[in-house]
Formats: structure tokens, sequence, C-alpha cells
């Protein structure tokens, strides 16, 4: 496990994500004051020859406050109205902080479409990439304006750490209303211990950050213990720091001892299986065995029809499909070889028993292990 120093010593490039919360005032649109002092910190990282992407909240709160909205929609054509007219003054308020400081920024906009098609999640790649050479500070948002609630990222700690996995980020930094991450709730704990520093992969972690659907665990620091998971796949280390604290950006990269600093430990993943460990919007989930489950952690081996025991969904030829076990806990993702209609009828039989259950045969496997992600 890496230590404190090491990781801010090894940062090339950096993901900052900021929420709605520390950028505006209480929905009376962006606090102007608040955004300055972001900038002059991210500056300052820049000075020291970091490369920094913003994954910035904010864009909704600021319609509303061009609007004169004081209640926040719940149609999602007025939120998104709203996005887009408050999206245009985020901009503009980053930009004419920046030009203080001779930086320039971009706007980058993505869906779920953008990240889950593959061709798209390239172009995506090439063009923040291509940004980050030029010195411009990107600064990324979910594009809530053309975003339907079924195909929405949602939320942008998911979004920072698919970034991380986009340019190969060494540090995303996810900045919240609590100091870090505790090993439990200190709202209601007094003996609730801040987690310094962990592995980002400790199982042990999500059970602190609070069960789904829990107070603690929706939307909350549970979202942010996701995210540093899955930065870790690409080899990004994920520090969870109060945005309240004064100067806090600045004063992780002098190497204090701030936040809870989540370290990668684990070989990053090939840049295709990147991608699907980025994929959110599953399409089946395919039940597998013990022996199955076996042989793909351990011996990073193939899922074949003969280790599957349900089908559930609907998917096609070349989606994104979860594996779960017996007693339904994830064990991965992976790029499905055969519809799900097919993989009925060839599930629990031999590889070369495919042919005789569906008249013709293209892969051995249902994942191949190249297409296949470990949780």
């Amino acid at each position: 496990m890496y230590s404190r120093q090491e990781v801010i010593n090894h940062t090339k490039s950096c993901i900052i994500k900021i929420g709605s919360a520390l950028l505006t005032r209480d929905g009376e649109g962006l606090d102007v004051d608040a955004i300055q002092q972001w900038v002059k910190q991210v500056a300052h990282i820049r000075s020291l020859g970091v490369e920094v992407i913003l994954v910035s909240s904010g864009s909704v709160a600021e319609g509303m406050s061009r609007m004169g909205w004081k209640k926040r929609p719940r149609a999602l054509y007025e939120l998104q109205a709203a996005a887009a007219i408050g999206q245009a003054g985020l901009i503009q308020t980053y930009q004419q902080s920046f030009e203080q400081y001779k930086l320039q920024t971009a706007q980058i906009l993505l869906t779920h479409d953008d990240l889950s098609n593959r061709r798209r999640y390239l172009n995506a790649r090439s063009t923040l990439r291509t940004l980050l050479k030029l010195g411009t500070i990107p600064i990324v948002n979910e594009n809530d304006t053309v975003a339907m609630e079924e195909i929405r990222l949602g939320d942008n700690d998911t979004l920072g750490a698919m970034v991380a996995n986009l340019v190969d980020a060494n540090l995303l930094i996810i900045l919240t209303d609590q100091p870090g991450l505790y090993d439990k709730d200190p709202r209601q704990y007094r003996d609730a211990r801040l987690i310094s520093l962990d592995s980002a992969l400790n199982p042990e972690l999500l059970g602190f950050a609070g069960a789904a659907g829990s107070v603690v665990g929706t939307g909350g620091m549970r979202t942010k213990v996701l995210a540093a998971q899955a930065a870790a796949r690409s080899g990004s280390a994920t520090i969870i720091a109060s945005g309240r604290e004064g100067n806090v950006l600045r004063r992780i990269f002098e190497g204090e001892n701030v936040g809870s600093l989540l370290t990668a430990d684990c070989e990053p993943l090939t840049a295709r299986k990147q991608w699907i460990s980025s994929q959110t919007n599953i399409k089946g989930t395919l039940t597998i065995d013990i022996g199955a489950q076996k042989a793909m952690k351990e011996n990073g081996r193939s899922l074949l029809p003969v280790g599957i025991v349900k089908v559930e969904g609907e998917f096609g030829r070349g989606d994104i499909v979860r594996c779960i076990n017996e007693d339904g806990l994830s064990v991965g993702l992976g790029v499905a070889n055969y519809t799900d209609l097919e993989c009925q009828k060839i599930l629990g039989l031999p590889s070369q028993k495919i042919i005789d259950a569906l008249g013709y045969i293209d892969e051995a496997e249902v994942i191949h292990r190249d297409n296949l992600v470990i949780l």
C-alpha cells in the first residue's frame, strides 16, 4: 500500500469532483466567491505540473436561479431546461475565473451513451487527452439536457471515476461535506473513527459506508466508495475529503493528512477492460455455479455455458452482462457472445453441445476472458 506522500509524488494527472453543495448558495445560484477559491487552488496544482480535470455540478441550481425558480422542478423536461440554461452560466463563471491565471477551460458534457458505446468512449478519451496536452482545464458534467432517467450515469462520483478511467488519471479527489470515510456513521456514533488510509479494494469499506438504501448510503458515502473501487481498476487512488475545509486541495498536494486516502492496490486493467468495468447500463444477469466462479476468479478462465445456471434480462450479442454467484453476489462484468435467448438454450451444456442446441456456434465461450472483468 502506497503512503500518502508517495501517491502525491506519483500524481501527474488528477480528477477533482466538486458537488453542487460546494458551488451554490442553497438554491440561490452559483457561489462565485467559492468558485474563485476552487479555481485558485486548481491553478496552484497546475503550476506544480499536474494535469487537472474538473467534474463539476451546479448547472441545474444556476438555471433555477436565472429563471427565478424557488423550488426544484420535478418534471424531467423542466430539469433539462434548467440544466441547459445553467450550464452556460457555470462555464462562463469558470472561464472568467481561470482567465485570471491565464488558463483556458473546455466544456465536456457526457451521457451514458458516450461511455457505453466503445467507439464514442474512445473518442471521448482522445478528446480529453488532447485537451490536457494543450494545457486546458477540461470541465466535465453529465449532459443533463438530453439524458433520460433510464440512461443517466446517476451521480458525479460515478462520473469522476469514469473520467479517471478514461484518461488513466493517477488520483481522483472527491470533495464532500464530511471529513472523509468513517468506520461507522459519525452522526450516530461518537466513537466513529476516520479512516485515513486503506485499500480501495478492502471489502469492509462498503459496510462502513452504509448499505444501499440506508440514510448513510443513498447518494452519500457509498457512491464515493464505489467510485474509488472503480477508479482503482485503472490504477487511480482516491481521496475523499471535506470541501468545507480551507485550502483543502492545496493542502492535499502539500502532503497533509487530509481526508481518506484509498489506494489502488491492484494491477491496472487493460484499456478495453477499463471500458467494460465503467459500464452502468447492464443489460442482463448470468447466475453461475461455484465451479465457474472459481475458474474465472482464481484461474482467469472464460465463462463457458456449462457454468451458467440461470439467465435474466434481455440482451444481445455484444451487450454488457453481470455475472453473479448463487448467493447473488457480483463476480464480474463481461461482453456477451450470445443473446439471452441463446443463453437460455445452452446454459449448463458443454461447449461442444452448443451446435446441437442452436444449430450453429459462434464462440465456445459465453464471455471470453479478454472481455471479462472480475469484480
